[in-house]
């Protein structure tokens, strides 16, 4: 599954993963307003990949 994943993908999941468990420490420590302006970099990574992978195919 690993190989089919790829380092950049699997890379990408874990950044996002990190960039959620951040937001998640600075919202429940009182840092609403700064945790979620962290938590949105993850859906706009995830985003941003996908559309340069869109490119990338050709559609």
């Amino acid at each position: 599954m690993l190989k089919k994943l790829g380092s950049a993908n699997l890379f990408m999941l874990l950044l996002c993963a990190l960039i959620i468990i951040v937001a998640e420490y600075l919202f429940l420590s009182g840092d609403q307003l700064h945790a979620i302006f962290i938590g949105l970099w993850a859906p706009t990574l995830l985003g941003v990949v996908i559309f340069i992978k869109q490119i990338k195919n050709g559609r």
